[in-house]
């Protein structure tokens, strides 16, 4: 009996300490196992290095400047992660569209949500909708085009994988091939270079680019979306169990306002750019 008395104080005390005890600081509450990340306790995020603004500012993301890594660290936080416990690692879009296992828990990069990727990939609701535009420098015929017909008959450049490269070649539909490259800013050099006419890419990246990389930059215009806008998602891997608590929190930002105040924030007023019907 007095074993018995003395184990069940012992079991009190033990309790009585514990409420006692100061709560652990070094990891976030809701991220103590909560979700089960490729690091316990921490969100790894992907993304391209370099990375350009409008989306990430110094090409680093850590610094929570830029559309994509105030999203990407919104997100987190809707997720129950803090700053402190986020992780970026750097991937090139290949890699974070490539099928098979990732080095991430999720990544931001621009990447558009297609049934084609949805095969090999895990994909949020989207974070971003946007439209393709087209730029050219001053004194190139391209700069002088109001409509989508007059580019067809020049030299148009996009990034290799991109919706960018489709909507040049469906809505243009240019007489030779769209010049592919591998990433936006060699096609800007190809644009310098004369290699090519016009390029095209997203319009927050051509607003910036005509406003802070090109010195003769112009924009163009906006090529005709329809009605399937082109739209960004996070990439996750292939049934990966965060999917559906990262699409929730996409959901959550839109519905909030937090998106539309980010991007007001980050991308630059599309107003001025026409559409090349």
């Amino acid at each position: 009996m007095r074993t018995s008395r003395v184990l069940a104080l012992a079991a009190l005390s033990a309790l009585a300490l514990a409420a006692c005890a100061p709560a652990d600081e070094s990891t976030p509450e809701a991220t103590d196992g909560a979700l089960p990340t490729l690091t316990a306790g921490t969100l790894t995020i992907g993304t391209s290095d370099p990375g350009y603004e409008p989306w990430v500012v110094d090409n680093d993301p850590s610094n929570g400047k830029g559309f994509e890594s105030a999203v990407a660290y919104a997100v987190a936080a809707e997720l129950g992660f803090d700053a402190a416990h986020v992780a970026w690692v750097p991937v090139s879009f290949e890699q974070i569209i490539a099928p098979g296992a990732k080095t991430f828990d999720l990544a931001i990069n621009q990447v558009s949500i297609s049934d084609e990727r949805r095969k090999n990939l895990d994909l949020s609701s989207s974070y971003y909708d946007t439209a393709q535009a087209v730029v050219a420098l001053a004194g190139n015929p391209a700069a002088q085009a109001t409509t989508a017909a007059e580019l067809a008959g020049l030299r148009i450049g996009a990034m290799v994988g991109t919706t960018s490269l489709t909507v040049a070649t469906d809505a243009i539909a240019p007489t030779t091939d769209v010049s592919v490259f591998n990433d936006n800013d060699q096609a800007k050099q190809a644009l310098v270079a004369g290699l090519v006419d016009a390029i095209v890419v997203d319009l927050p990246t051509a607003l910036y680019i005509t406003a802070a990389e090109l010195e003769d930059g112009v924009l163009v215009g906006q090529l005709p979306a329809g009605d399937d806008p082109d739209q960004f998602g996070l990439v996750l891997d292939l049934d990966s169990p965060l999917t559906d608590a990262v699409t929730a929190a996409v959901d959550a930002l839109r519905a909030d306002g937090t998106l539309a105040e980010l991007e007001t924030t980050w991308l630059t007023d599309a107003a001025g750019a026409p559409v090349l019907r």
